[in-house]
C-alpha cells in the first residue's frame, strides 16, 4: 500500500464530499458549472491558509514539512471527524520520509494473564482481537455467541473474512452492510496506523481479489472508530438478539482490544443468552485460540 497513494485518494475523497455551502463559501456567479461535486483544491487552501501550491503538493502524497498545525487546518476545512483527523496524521506520519521508521509487529502469545481474565468473565460473551480484526481469543460464551464466525472454513478466523467470505454471514447478520462498512472503516484505519503490518496488507488483497463488494467499500476511504455500539445477529440456535458491545484497549497489550458483549436484563436478548450459555454448558465450549498470536 502506497503512503502517497493512500494520502491523494484519502484527501480527495473527503473533498469531493464538503459542498461550498457547507464550508461556507458562496459560489461565484462567473464560475459556472463546477466540474467536481465537492471543494476545489484552491478552496480547501484558502479554508486551511496555505498556498495553493502547498496543498496540492499534499493531495498528491508529498507531505514534507507538514506540520501538525497545517494537518489541523486541513482537517478543519475538510470538516473531518475525530477518526479520519487521526487517520490523516497517521498516513502522513508514515508517508514522511525524515520520520518513518518502518514497523514490523512481532507476532507473540497473548499472555496468560488475559486467558484468566477471559475464563472469569464467564457471565458475558468476552474476546480479543487484533486490530487487523482476527479474533485471537474468546471466552465459551463467545464462542457460542459468534458460533458461525469461530466455525467459519474462513481462516484464519478474521470477522472481516467471515463477513465477506463466508455466506453464512448474510444470515447471521441482519444488518450485513453495516457490518461490512464497519469492517471496511475499521481496516482503513488500521492501515494508517500499521503500514508496515505484511499481514495485513495480505487481508486486504486476498479481500480485494475475492469480492468486488469489498474492493468498492475500500474505494470509498471511509474511517471510522467502533468502541461501544449494538449489533443484531440472527444466531442459528438462539434466533434473533441484539447485543451491545464494548470495546476496550489492553493498554499493556499495544494493538489488542478485550471486546465485551451484553443485553438488556430481564429482555427476549438475555433470554437467548441464558439458552447459549446453557448449550456452551452442556457442550463442554471450550476456552481456546481463534487465529494465530498477532499484534
Amino acid at each position: 500500500m502506497d503512503r502517497r497513494t493512500e494520502i491523494r485518494d484519502f484527501l480527495t475523497t473527503r473533498r469531493a464530499r464538503v459542498t461550498p455551502e457547507q464550508a461556507g463559501l458562496r459560489p461565484s456567479p462567473l464560475e459556472g458549472t463546477r466540474r467536481v461535486p465537492g471543494l476545489r483544491r484552491e478552496e480547501v487552501a484558502l479554508l486551511a491558509g496555505v498556498s495553493v501550491p502547498y496543498y496540492t503538493r499534499l493531495e498528491r502524497g508529498d507531505a514534507r514539512g507538514a506540520t501538525d498545525a497545517v494537518l489541523d487546518a486541513i482537517a478543519r476545512a475538510l470538516r473531518l471527524d475525530d477518526a479520519e483527523r487521526a487517520h490523516l496524521f497517521d498516513l502522513v506520519r508514515a508517508a514522511d520520509a525524515t520520520a518513518r521508521t518502518p514497523r514490523h509487529p512481532a507476532r507473540r502469545a497473548l499472555r496468560p494473564e488475559l486467558w484468566n481474565m477471559l475464563e472469569a468473565m464467564s457471565g458475558v460473551p468476552a474476546y480479543i482481537r487484533n486490530g487487523r480484526l482476527d479474533l485471537l481469543a474468546g471466552n465459551a460464551l463467545a464462542h457460542a455467541l459468534f458460533a458461525p464466525v469461530f466455525d467459519s472454513p474462513a481462516r484464519p478466523v478474521n470477522s472481516a473474512r467471515f463477513t465477506f467470505l463466508d455466506p453464512a454471514a448474510a444470515e447471521f447478520y441482519p444488518d450485513w452492510d453495516a457490518v461490512a462498512d464497519q469492517n471496511v472503516a475499521t481496516l482503513r484505519a488500521e492501515v494508517g496506523r500499521n503500514p508496515y503490518d505484511k499481514a495485513l496488507s495480505d487481508l486486504i488483497g486476498e479481500l480485494s481479489t475475492r469480492g468486488e463488494t469489498f474492493r468498492q467499500r475500500w474505494a470509498r476511504h471511509e474511517v471510522r472508530r467502533h468502541r461501544a455500539g449494538a449489533k443484531r445477529l440472527n444466531h442459528p440456535l438462539a434466533g434473533e438478539l441484539t447485543i451491545n458491545y464494548e470495546t476496550m484497549g489492553l493498554a499493556a497489550d499495544e494493538g489488542l482490544s478485550l471486546i465485551v458483549c451484553g443485553v438488556a436484563p430481564g429482555s427476549r436478548d438475555a433470554d437467548a443468552l441464558d439458552l447459549l450459555a446453557g448449550w456452551s454448558a452442556t457442550a463442554d465450549v471450550p476456552l481456546g485460540r481463534a487465529a494465530d498470536p498477532g499484534p
